[in-house]
């Protein structure tokens, strides 16, 4: 796919403008390189994740359709978008309004000071747009030797289970430590109780000898692979399953583009709420012209609007930067402010500190979304924004509030967040039962997991691992051990202990 346009000299003005800006107020980014297209174009592109071009799948020509008729039939508007390279790559909608452009560029300039110095983007690949070339020019290879049908249903099965990495993984090491579990001796030696005297008729050399070697033998059987549980399942399936080259190729490409996103759905709300903090602050006080004031509160009325029942990203990150902003100009944090339990001081507490702004710089750039949420989601940031926490009440068959409890509201948050919503798993034994069976466990954290998905995860996981595949979890507060092998799908009731 090629589209590169020379930007219109009216916008180079504009982006020249917003630039000067946003640096004013401090943010540092990468070049932004800006390409205008029609919406065509455009849903081509967010189809392909943001990138000109990508490995062919028919999932890609899925996701087109779907935001192609979205825009026909007016239910959603692509405004921009931006990828984290450098330089940064940033479209623009042809035919929006000056004003919609003078907001996707500020908005554009704090993503990318965003993805510049927020430290879990740290470990990002910033030329993915030749690492996705790279990866585009390897499937086809392959695709071209081995045929597109296997191959793209092999990268069907792969996509299926791209979830299952350690987005962690790259800031903590997790390889097993020296001197655990593999390294321990065999323990000692049973010996039929004698007197000393008669030690070496009762328990002669050969007979120790024999032992020795089948207690050697029964640890090297019951000795489980790996010593440590394995967050990322990815990595583990292509050092140990029997996969072919062009199979272990085309799993490699998916983990490596699964770790380039990660990082962006663990800052989704912090992410959108900077660049949504930035392109107000931009335009209200610097670049907006009063003619284009009411245009501008339409479009930002619009990108903030909540519905209900749903998390806005935007609308929760900015509200709560600008919380953060206010406590720290006022000096509403500390020791004092905590230990404060009188409402009317509380609301009348001012400092004048002034420390807001650079409050909120280290913040951009030391937190993800669920330390974000944990440190600086407070009661009364809770109360203000009339926060509540929803569940389905069987009784009733509808989705209703559940409890306006700051607890609650707070836990359920944070609940949907963590793991970027998806469930934990591990690898606990790839020879379990001394089959080969490979055994993996779900980390329960009061959520049961999707049976129908947890069916479709094994059945796929068998296809890569080409032995049984088992998983413990909780399903209604007991124990079951799901599996999947040759004669299919299968489940049973489990005990806890077996699997601590």
């Amino acid at each position: 796919m090629s589209f590169r346009k020379p930007l219109p000299a009216h916008l180079q003005d504009m982006q020249q403008e917003i630039e000067i800006h946003a640096r004013d107020f401090g943010l540092d980014f990468f070049p932004i390189i800006y390409e205008v297209l029609d919406y065509k174009t455009m849903n081509e592109v967010a189809a392909y994740g943001g990138f000109p071009t990508r490995y062919p799948h028919w999932r890609f020509g899925m996701d087109y359709e779907q935001l192609s008729k979205s825009y026909e039939y007016g239910m959603s508007k692509i405004y921009e978008m931006v990828i984290n390279t450098n330089p940064s790559y940033a479209y623009l909608l042809e035919g929006n309004s000056l004003v919609d452009q003078k907001l996707v560029m500020a908005h554009v300039c704090g993503h990318v000071d965003f993805f510049k110095h927020n430290y879990y983007f740290s470990k990002t690949n910033r030329k993915m747009i030749d690492g996705m070339a790279n990866h585009a020019a390897t499937v086809r290879r392959h695709m071209a030797r081995h045929g597109q049908g296997p191959v793209e249903d092999f990268i069907d099965v792969c996509l299926s289970i791209e979830n299952l990495i350690d987005p962690m993984s790259l800031f903590i090491s997790r390889e097993a430590k020296p001197g655990g579990a593999q390294d321990e001796d065999v323990k000692e030696t049973p010996r039929i109780a004698a007197k000393g005297y008669m030690e070496e008729y009762i328990n002669p050399p050969e007979f120790m000898a024999a032992q020795r070697k089948k207690l050697a033998a029964e640890a090297a059987q019951q000795k489980r692979f790996p010593v440590e549980p394995q967050r990322d399942v990815l990595k583990f399936l292509l050092g140990h399953a029997p996969l072919e080259d062009w199979q272990r190729d085309c799993l490699e490409v998916i983990r490596n583009e699964a770790y380039y996103y990660a990082p962006q759905a663990m800052t989704k709300i912090m992410n959108e709420g900077w660049a949504t903090y930035w392109h107000s602050k931009i335009l209200t006080t610097k670049a907006l012209k009063g003619s284009e004031v009411v245009d501008y509160a339409d479009a930002c009325a619009g990108v903030l609007a909540t519905a209900p029942g749903r998390l806005n990203p935007y609308k929760l990150g900015v509200e709560l930067l600008r919380h953060i902003e206010m406590r720290w100009d006022k000096g509403q944090f500390g020791q004092e402010w905590e230990e404060c339990d009188t409402v009317a001081a509380k609301v009348a507490w001012d400092r004048r500190l002034g420390l807001g702004r650079d409050k909120l710089f280290e913040v951009r750039k030391l937190y993800n979304d669920i330390t974000f949420i944990d440190e600086f989601f407070t009661l009364e940031f809770c109360i203000e924004q009339k926060f509540y926490s929803f569940g389905f009440n069987e009784r009733s068959s509808n989705w209703e509030i559940m409890s306006r409890d700051f607890q609650k509201v707070k836990r359920q948050l944070l609940d949907s967040i963590t793991n970027r919503g998806q469930p934990v798993i591990r690898v606990v034994d790839a020879n379990y039962g001394n089959t080969g069976e490979l055994l993996i466990k779900h980390e329960h954290g009061g959520v049961d997991l999707d049976m129908n998905h947890a069916k479709d995860t094994l059945r796929n996981l068998h296809k890569i691992w080409k032995r049984p595949v088992s998983i413990y979890t909780i399903v209604e507060d007991k124990g079951k051990l799901l599996r999947h092998g040759a004669e299919g799908y299968s489940e049973k009731t489990a005990d806890a202990k077996e699997f601590e």
